[in-house]
């Protein structure tokens, strides 16, 4: 964080001709309020140091006994050789004790008086999976962020715990909106309820997601750390997307609803489902979570709204595409999970969502990912934050994730590709227990599908159209599939649910146009 910090500030300084205090304040001027950590950030940047000296001379960085130096930029340029990092540190920190002492008590951004109150409501939802914001405790909100709506339909009366989307509706919804979907009262020319005459037989269905980052749809945006791009316009979108853990399903790929703001455009299974059945608005929930493996359980537990006897049949997508192989160990392949592990925690996870979804619900499990993609077409390509100098490519910025331990995947984002094969190969083995599980196991109340992650299908997609393989990735953490990518992923999905499985898609509704055409009517949405 404090590298990031610094490597801005410094840049900032350079594109603006202007002195490191200058940059400081533009800075600040850039990024809301409360969210104006870098201000406290002591003055006593040099720009002839590069952030790495700066860091571990405020001891942000450290560097444990036998572990190696952590550096993401070259050492400064005098001295290229090895010890050239601690000849440039030991006269940074004659420069930086005093200071320094005074900034070691931030070395989380929830030590700041004006965060710790939101980071203690980050914390609440993370161990929960539950909104912050729900009155009624539904598990619905009216709250965007803090896993409010952005993550699951939005409650339309959130004083009341029996109403809440993807309920069969009460009594036809004569009298009030039970699910959500926006259809309610009676016809004054017959007397039918709308609800009755529009969605009775309709094949209602809502959309689950059970997955990780990707499927919360993890995202940082490049403007925040691309100089000849940042303004005060750049960070706008910064408080929410702290409060919703970096995260934005609210865009993303199974359950996204609005319109992308973070480039390309939205299409998800959610949208799709509504379009073909207006009578489903509404119905979704994103129980994602960075960082989740296989091991759902905890997730589905407390996150989960379906009553088996209330609620319409859910279609839930189990995707893990990534983290079972990913770690930032040192011994990573040792970290993995294993075929056998796989096999217990998915099976004991469908046994649970069969004592929970209702008759006539899918579940689909999708294959993991081969990652050799993201090195192959990223290693040598500039990150943003070397963009302006041309000195940060993705191998420096993956090799400095793994040297600190934190690599959101060792065994993918690494020059070694004997270990880069050896992840795919385990990836392989997982997905192929994905899809056995998928073709031996029957359950009571849903049916079960498996398909391959569409990553291949994806990228020649993205060739048609004139793109290029390393737009599909996202562009800070060099990792995560992007907006584009998240997109495309849902033409995919749907064209092959559509030809082989098209029971869970449910049948298209004749009365879409009929419905929206009253909500025109009615000065509605």
């Amino acid at each position: 964080g404090c590298v990031l910090v610094v490597s801005v500030i410094e840049q900032l300084a350079q594109w603006h001709n202007s002195t490191v205090k200058a940059a400081v304040e533009r800075l600040c001027d850039y990024v809301p309020g409360k969210y104006q950590i870098m201000c406290h950030m002591p003055r006593c940047i040099d720009r002839e140091m590069n952030a790495d000296v700066v860091c571990h001379s405020l001891r942000l960085c450290k560097q444990d006994p036998g572990q190696p130096l952590c550096h993401l930029y070259s050492p400064p340029k005098k001295e290229k050789h090895s010890s050239g990092l601690f000849h440039a540190l030991a006269h940074a920190r004659q420069k930086s004790q005093i200071r320094s002492k005074s900034f070691m008590g931030f070395s989380s951004v929830c030590t700041f008086p004006l965060l710790a109150n939101l980071c203690e409501k980050i914390k609440y939802v993370l161990r929960n999976k539950l909104p912050f914001e729900d009155f009624d405790g539904d598990k619905f909100s009216t709250f965007p962020t803090l896993r409010g709506y952005h993550w699951r339909g939005r409650d339309c009366n959130d004083k009341n715990t029996t109403v809440y989307p993807g309920r069969r509706p009460d009594n036809w919804d004569a009298e009030g909106d039970s699910n959500c979907n926006g259809i309610w009262g009676v016809d004054p020319k017959d007397g039918i309820p709308y609800e009755e005459k529009f969605c009775k037989g309709a094949d209602s269905r809502g959309v689950v997601l059970l997955g990780d980052s990707a499927g919360a749809h993890f995202h940082i945006p490049p403007e925040w750390m691309t100089v000849t791009q940042m303004s005060a316009k750049s960070f706008a979108n910064l408080p929410m997307a702290f409060s919703d853990e970096f995260d934005w399903p609210q865009f993303s790929e199974i359950t996204g609803f609005l319109n992308s703001t973070i480039g390309g455009w939205t299409d998800s299974l959610y949208l799709r489902l509504r379009k073909r059945n207006r009578c489903n608005h509404r119905d979704l929930q994103n129980i994602s979570q960075n960082g989740i493996r296989g091991r759902l359980m905890q997730e589905i537990r407390s996150g989960l709204a379906r009553n088996q006897l209330l609620d319409n049949p859910a279609i839930v997508i189990y995707a893990t595409i990534g983290n079972d192989v990913c770690n930032g160990e040192r011994d990573t392949l040792a970290h993995m999970t294993t075929p056998k592990e796989m096999l217990s925690n998915v099976v004991q996870a469908l046994r649970y969502l069969d004592s929970r979804l209702p008759n006539g619900s899918h579940v689909i499990l999708t294959g993991l990912v081969d990652g050799r993609f993201l090195w192959d077409n990223l290693h040598d390509r500039f990150h943003p934050l070397g963009q302006l100098n041309k000195d940060v490519m993705y191998s420096q910025l993956y090799s400095f994730l793994d040297c600190l331990q934190v690599s959101p995947c060792s065994g993918w984002l690494t020059p070694n590709e004997t270990l880069r094969n050896l992840t795919s190969e385990r990836a392989l083995q997982l997905s192929s227990v994905l899809k056995e599980i998928a073709r031996s196991e029957k359950f009571a109340n849903f049916d079960i599908f498996y398909m391959d992650f569409p990553l291949r299908q994806t990228a020649e997609e993205w060739r048609k159209m004139g793109g290029e393989p390393w737009q599909l990735i996202e562009p800070v953490d060099g990792f995560h599939p992007s907006q584009i990518a998240a997109a495309l992923g849902t033409g995919i999905t749907w064209q092959k649910a559509l030809h082989e499985w098209p029971q869970v898609l449910g049948k298209e509704n004749p009365f879409n146009d009929q419905i929206e055409a009253i909500f025109k009517d009615q000065g509605g949405h």
